[in-house]
């Protein structure tokens, strides 16, 4: 079916607005490929230190440049701390001995951090949290700036982790990347039943052991948190652009399928490195079709609300400007084809067992909703992507997804979606602009109007809430100086099972905030990462107790009642931006809160200018 004429018109409107940036930027990645393998550049000094601890086969290979053996970087986001990430350990060696099968060699360039959103949620270190991103994006520039190295695979899965090393990656435009996934883990206790727990505990109806008990039966094993929050839409950004083995995202990990996708992966970029017939270099994969096609994945799945953030940093890492007009208008034309948690009561493990990827991709093609002509790591088009990997005699084949799904009741057909849209609205007004998440949000729950209760912190919310202050009552609690430039943007999840107990016993309730709710954003509407930020001058510093604010998630409305001129001469709050902030190393980060851009240019601290 040809291309929905909505989304060619969006994207051509992305194209024309990125014309010269994103010429800038292929001329310079056309100008850096000649020259493979690229250690031919360098010195015998540089290239001896570049193979000398290299096993002799490696190092034959690395060093007689005349068989041109493609040499191929490893970033890695390995710690065995987080789950998700602790798989990795494996794999270079996996993807080593998969590389010499194919008379090339590999070597783990270099690690970058990797922090967990959940260990830190509510604590000080969150606030290093979304600048972790951009600090991943220079550790990758720096594991790939030896100049040893024809292509890179990327290891990596969580919230921050996967954009920071695609933003690194694309200032590599010149070579191929691909991004190796590690699976979920597997299915613990419900997810609706892991909210229950959460909201009794905040209510004081169950103590701290019925928690920890309730949270380490959820998060119990080895690989990624099964619900959708911003590390399985990760997963999904990376399929659907192009940049996986097709219908890898969701493969458990420790499984032989898992492991041959990981060496498919590795022998793949071989063959797509300068001088071959497929090269595919990354800053070509990523383009203004793959772009849009990952909002469109984000939107028929009800992604995380993080890439409002991510997504544009991205984008701008490749030459191309998207905001959130565009995520808006695109939502009007995508249906929602998946029910996951936060979305629904499923996991994304059983998400891939009806069908995936592989039959979301395929719902979408057929319907004309995505587009087809894109260069992907595995070769023209995006079909292939609907397909799954199945073992057959222990060769890895990909097979085409069954033409109904596995559970309707959690992946459905574009002709009979959840959703007519995708549940992602950007909101305006006189406060600012914001977007919300409500596809897990219910029609009654979608309008609010109501007095606002105004905090600066979330501790001040927690602390009104266990005085009583917030029962029996409508209100709008507006949450400010939770920005990228006053203390990092931190994610917010602390205060949904109070918000939710409170909208649970029939109040209109709502979140306004400067701050993030993302990938687990829930039934509570919440307007977030409202720009301008309150600390920089942004409308929510004039805020105060008792004001009128309307949210209206369907007609696109965030506005303060207040007369014009009345709210124009209010004080407006403060914040001291220039204090410093001590505790778990966020003293060192203040030039970077000093220096971020504000959140609908992605929250960078890389100003990526070309």
């Amino acid at each position: 079916m040809s291309l929905d004429p909505r989304i060619a018109e969006t994207t051509a409107r992305i194209r024309n607005r990125s014309a010269e940036r994103r010429a800038r930027y292929l001329a310079r990645l056309d100008a850096a490929i000649p020259g493979s393998p690229y250690r031919g550049q360098l010195g015998c000094t540089n290239l001896a230190h570049g193979f000398a601890a290299s096993p002799i086969e490696d190092k034959f290979r690395i060093k007689d440049l005349s068989l041109k053996a493609p040499n191929i970087g490893i970033v890695t986001a390995y710690n065995d701390m987080l789950s998700a990430h602790q798989p990795f350990g494996v794999y270079p060696d996996i993807i080593k001995q998969a590389a010499r099968e194919v008379g090339a060699t590999a070597q783990v360039a270099g690690g970058v951090p990797a922090m967990c959103d959940g260990i830190t949620q509510g604590q000080d270190g969150m606030e290093l949290s979304l600048f972790s991103r951009d600090v991943i994006a220079m550790s990758t520039a720096i594991g790939m700036s030896h100049n040893m190295f024809d292509a890179g695979l990327c290891l990596g899965v969580c919230d921050k982790i996967v954009p920071g090393l695609l933003i690194g990656a694309l200032r590599f435009g010149h070579l191929p990347f691909i991004f190796v996934p590690g699976g979920p883990m597997p299915t613990g206790v419900s997810n609706d039943q892991k909210a229950k727990v959460r909201q009794q505990y905040a209510a004081g109806e169950v103590g701290q052991d019925a928690l920890l008990e309730s949270e380490s039966q959820s998060y119990h094993a080895p690989g990624t948190c099964t619900f959708y929050g911003t590390a399985n839409s990760n997963q999904m950004l990376m399929e659907i652009m192009g940049l996986h083995m097709p219908s890898a995202a969701f493969v458990p990990p420790g499984t032989e399928l898992r492991t041959a996708l990981t060496r498919a992966a590795a022998q793949r970029i071989v063959q797509i490195t300068n001088g071959r017939p497929d090269f595919a270099p990354i800053g070509r994969v990523i383009d203004e079709n793959a772009i849009v096609n990952g909002i469109i994945g984000l939107l028929a799945t009800g992604g995380s609300t993080n890439h409002t953030l991510h997504l544009v940093a991205m984008a701008r890492a490749a030459g191309i400007i998207i905001d959130w007009s565009d995520f808006e208008s695109l939502s009007h034309v995508i249906p929602l084809l998946a029910k996951v948690y936060p979305n629904g009561k499923a996991d994304v493990n059983q998400f891939h067992e009806a069908g995936g990827m592989a039959f979301l991709i395929r719902e979408l093609l057929d319907a004309g909703l995505l587009h087809d002509d894109v260069l992907t790591v595995t070769g023209k088009g995006l079909r292939q992507y609907a397909t799954a990997p199945v073992l057959e005699s222990g060769k890895l084949v990909w097979q085409a997804p069954a033409k109904e799904s596995g559970d309707p009741g959690v992946l459905s057909t574009a002709a009979a979606p959840f959703s007519a849209d995708g549940g992602l609205r950007l909101l305006q007004g006189n406060l600012g602009r914001s977007v919300i998440k409500v596809s897990a949000v219910k029609l009654e729950h979608r309008k609010v109007r109501a007095p606002a209760k105004v905090f600066e912190s979330q501790d001040a919310f927690l602390k009104a809430a266990k005085a009583g202050e917030l029962k029996d009552q409508d209100f709008v609690a507006v949450l400010r100086f939770q920005g990228p430039k006053a203390i990092g943007m931190p994610e917010l999840h602390q205060l949904t099972p109070t918000l939710a107990n409170c909208q649970d016993k029939g109040f209109k309730v709502a979140l306004v905030t400067d701050g993030r709710m993302s990938g687990a954003s829930g039934k509570v509407p919440a307007a977030i990462h409202v720009s301008p930020e309150a600390a920089a001058g942004g409308a929510l510093a004039r805020v105060q107790d008792g004001d009128i604010i309307e949210l209206d998630s369907d007609a696109g409305i965030l506005r303060i009642e207040v007369d014009e001129q009345v709210f124009a001469q209010r004080t407006p709050a403060t914040f001291d931006i220039e204090k410093p902030q001590y505790g778990m190393g966020r003293d060192m980060f203040g030039n970077l809160r000093a220096a971020v851009s504000v959140a609908e240019e992605g929250a960078c601290i890389l100003t990526l200018e070309d």
